[in-house]
């Protein structure tokens, strides 16, 4: 209200917050009066504003609006009021934010203070442990340069200590030496001079050992044939000690005789009834020692019930049905006591002829023996008696016995044609004389991968050809699921062996590998599967995974190619140096080859023609002829000219003939 009195008129208001400043003080002298006389404080007090006052206030209270002004008036003030305390609180509000800013400000020069002297601190103590490093490493190499020093010095008077005990050593040798050979040439000489002084003596007692020990010889001779004298001239004279003598003596030779070929007697019934033969290498008869020794096996042995022909066997549709009649006739034969038929098996290697014929064996219930050519020919003399020791016990064989001949080439070749020895070629008649007729103790079963080379005799005792090929594709899946699950899942699932596998289709990389694996055998995929055994028995983890699988897979198929790429050399090279067949001749390989039995002829009916008006021996000798002996050449000249005059029905057969094979003429076994 200080406008209404005019108070402060014309002068700025200070802002609110801040203190009032004191009105400026009086000038120093008077404007009218006296100089040096002070003005009182009311005198520039300027009355027109109360006036002003007073009649605006009369003038107010006359007015009907006088209340509403008033408090118009009051409530301004209170405006200006509450603006100036807004103010004021803005005016707090900025002290108190420089007050933070200036803590802010505060702690972080008081941060980085910190963080200059942490810098400080830790480079003063890398320092520090630098200068400690460095004193600790030349106080390390002042010692390493000290026992340096020292051991220096202790091997130079090691060194010196040696050199001295060496020289002691070789002072004292030396004088030992000396004292040695001073005391033997002293002791030399001595016994010399003794033995020169007492050179009768000795030879005195000499003499006399001489002749007690001759005395005492002549006594002893003398003594004892006195005494034998005696007693013979007593046995003499004595007639019943003289026969008693002569009869035991007889009796005795006797008995050694009759005991040694009573041994030889029963040995050799022992080794054809219970013993197993030489060349025999497997068989499935008992005999006493293996069951003594495997006493569990052979029980399980004679437990066991017939199995299928074809369990474990993977052939192609055609050739298993084939195989399976043969089977059953052999079953029924064996069952109904007939005559066994002589089977042949050809083809490829690994291809399941020999595992057919243990299947064969086993379904037919009779017993198998297991015998290989190359065994034959290194038993020279003796093996034509093996080979009669082997036919003497099949036919002891009360259930029947299948004789499986494998690799049967290698001693059953052509006579006329390969160069055998005498042995082997006896062998072979051997073998020819107790084939002739067909048996109904045991059954022939022949194994090989060159049949061409067979003699033709041979030829005329086989029955029945089977031809083993290499499986499809089919049969090739079939055998990779087959080991697959022998080799891989079995052990897998079995938990027993450290063997795992990893997830991956096995149908579909059975069928994969079957299609990579064309032209393998049975036994080069059963090889296969071992194989990823043990590539999972390698690993670190024992888990095979596809990879591995692959892996294997390609190494197979590689060495497979390698191996055709030999036999193709090798075949190359035989076709460059051999002459080539005679026309119409059924050419031979290393693999086999296939004889259509609808055309190939009978050996009676190709060779019996070309012999007609020969006069062929009606016995042969046990013997065998050279080929110089007039029989053989006349023999050898009958069947070239057959040869040149060929027999209808039998072209391309004749080559296979031989002297020693081909039958008489009046139709008798060879």
């Amino acid at each position: 209200m200080s406008w209404l009195f005019g108070l402060n008129k014309g002068q700025p208001e200070p802002p609110p917050g801040l203190p009032l400043q004191p009105p400026p003080p009086p000038p120093a002298g008077g404007s009218s009066g006296g100089g040096d006389k002070p003005k009182d404080k009311w005198s520039n007090f300027d009355p027109t504003g109360l006036e002003r006052a007073a009649q605006a206030a009369k003038e107010l209270d006359k007015s009907r609006h006088a209340k509403e002004a008033l408090e118009l008036a009051r409530m301004q003030e209170q405006t200006t009021q509450m603006e100036h305390q807004s103010k004021m609180k803005e005016y707090e509000a900025a002290v108190e934010q420089l007050k933070g800013d200036q803590i802010r400000v505060q702690g972080e020069e008081r941060r980085k203070t910190l963080n200059e002297e942490t810098k400080q601190h830790q480079a003063r103590a890398q320092y520090q442990d630098k200068l400690a490093r460095q004193r600790y490493e030349d106080q390390l190499r002042q010692q390493q340069m000290l026992n340096e020093d020292n051991l220096r010095k202790q091997e130079e008077s090691v060194q010196k200590q040696e050199a001295m005990r060496k020289a002691t050593i070789e002072h004292e040798m030396e004088l030992r030496h000396k004292n040695e050979m001073l005391r033997i040439e002293a002791e030399s000489k001595a016994r010399a001079r003794v033995e020169r002084e007492n050179a009768d003596i000795i030879r005195e007692q000499i003499r006399l050992k001489a002749a007690e020990h001759r005395q005492t010889v002549l006594e002893s001779i003398k003594t004892a044939g006195a005494v034998f004298g005696e007693g013979f001239r007593a046995f003499v004279s004595d007639w019943d000690k003289v026969t008693a003598t002569v009869a035991g003596l007889t009796l005795l030779a006797v008995g050694v005789y009759s005991a040694r070929n009573a041994t030889g007697v029963a040995g050799r019934y022992i080794e054809a009834r219970l013993g197993k033969p030489s060349l025999v290498r497997e068989t499935s008869r008992f005999t006493v020692g293996e069951a003594m020794k495997h006493p569990v096996k052979t029980a399980k042995r004679l437990k066991s019930k017939p199995q299928d022909a074809l369990e474990g066997v993977v052939l192609n549709p055609t050739l298993e049905e084939r195989v399976r009649d043969i089977a059953i006739a052999t079953r029924n034969t064996r069952q109904n006591n007939g005559l066994y038929r002589n089977i042949l098996m050809y083809g490829p290697p690994g291809t399941g002829k020999t595992l057919f014929a243990k299947k064969l064996a086993m379904h037919s219930g009779m017993d198998y023996a297991i015998m290989t050519g190359g065994d034959v020919a290194p038993m020279g003399r003796d093996g034509v008696t093996a080979m009669h020791k082997v036919f003497d016990w099949a036919n002891t064989s009360r259930r029947g016995l299948l004789l499986f001949v494998d690799e049967a080439d290698a001693f059953l070749r052509k006579r006329s044609t390969e160069k055998i020895s005498e042995d082997l070629r006896a062998t072979l008649n051997a073998f020819l004389y107790r084939t002739g007729e067909q048996s109904n103790r045991f059954m022939l079963v022949l194994a090989s991968n060159q049949p061409e080379q067979f003699d033709w005799a041979i030829n005329d005792r086989i029955d029945e050809i089977v031809n083993f090929a290499l499986p499809g594709l089919e049969e090739r899946e079939r055998l990779v699921r087959l080991y697959f699950d022998r080799y891989v899942l079995e052990p897998a699932t079995g938990g027993r062996q450290r063997m795992k596998l990893a997830q991956f289709d096995y149908g579909k990389k059975c069928s994969e590998i079957a299609k990579r694996a064309e032209g393998m055998s049975g036994r080069e995929i059963s090889k296969l599967g071992v194989a990823w055994q043990a590539a999972a028995y390698s690993s670190e983890d024992g888990v095979l995974t596809e990879a591995m699988i692959d892996a294997r897979v390609d190494d197979a198929v590689k060495q497979h190619q390698q191996k055709m790429d030999w036999l193709r050399a090798e075949e190359e090279a035989q076709t460059k140096t051999l002459t080539p067949p005679p026309a119409g001749g059924a050419g031979g390989s290393k693999m086999g080859f296939n004889l259509p039995l609808s055309e190939t002829p009978q050996a009676q009916e190709v060779i019996t023609p070309l012999l007609q008006g020969d006069s062929l021996p009606q016995q042969r000798t046990a013997q065998p002829q050279s080929s110089s002996s007039p029989v053989g050449a006349g023999c050898e000249e009958a069947v070239k000219a057959g040869f040149n005059r060929p027999a209808p029905g039998s072209e391309g057969v004749m080559d296979r003939g031989d002297k020693a094979g081909s039958p008489p003429k009046d139709g008798t076994p060879v």
